[in-house]
């Protein structure tokens, strides 16, 4: 899933009231026992509505609210921290990654439930709206994934994976919104995964044994 992080929820962690569906596909190509190059392509849904928060309670009277399909190329340094790319069955691989990449967005937002009389006397609220609402919004933009995560292997073919990451980005207009919501600080997010890694042809000198004396 992806989780929006950024003007529109007040949850430091994201919103985790509204989740978004997500996929991810990619290919690992190993390098060395420590690191492999990973082509990761994540497709899926990002979203938020501030009509889901009661306190503070100016968040449901503005009522801003975005949906993003997004559909994210990136290309990612993993680091095995034990060393084991190669390792035998039934070892947990814990992993960090981190990267670049770009991310295409198709933008929804609204303001349709937007109380005009409670912001009566807020101009910085007012003239950002009608700032934001003539602004472009993004179409790709560059995205900076970095995570963790776990991997273990169940066959010497097949393991299973549970990772989270983090997309810094570069831009304010994710969510629709900035002028009007909080334009010092950029819009992120994040992806949780679970899911099956399938490893393709034969083991390679990695897997020749430590030679003692």
């Amino acid at each position: 899933m992806f989780i929006y992080q950024g003007d529109l929820t007040p949850e430091s962690a994201g919103a985790f009231k509204t989740p978004g569906f997500a996929f991810n596909l990619f290919y690992n190509r190993l390098l060395s026992r420590s690191f492999s190059l990973r082509t990761n392509l994540a497709h899926g849904k990002i979203w938020a509505d501030e009509a889901n928060y009661d306190n503070p309670e100016w968040r449901k009277q503005r009522s801003f609210w975005f949906n993003a399909r997004n559909t994210e190329i990136s290309e990612l340094l993993v680091w095995n921290i034990l060393g084991n790319n190669y390792g035998e069955r039934k070892i947990v691989s814990p992993y960090v990654f981190g990267g670049v990449g770009l991310a295409s967005l198709h933008i929804n937002r609204g303001w349709n439930n937007f109380n005009y009389d409670y912001f009566a006397n807020d101009s910085a609220v007012l003239n950002g709206l009608a700032a934001d609402s003539v602004h472009s919004l993004p179409g790709t933009i560059a995205v900076i994934p970095v995570g963790v995560g776990v991997r273990y292997s169940i066959s010497n073919s097949l393991s299973i994976m549970a990772e989270a990451s983090y997309r810094f980005t570069f831009n304010d207009y994710i969510d629709g919104f900035s002028q009007s919501s909080n334009p010092n600080t950029n819009d992120h997010y994040s992806n949780y995964s679970i899911g099956l890694i399938y490893t393709f042809g034969k083991k390679t000198d990695y897997d020749c044994p430590v030679m003692r004396y």
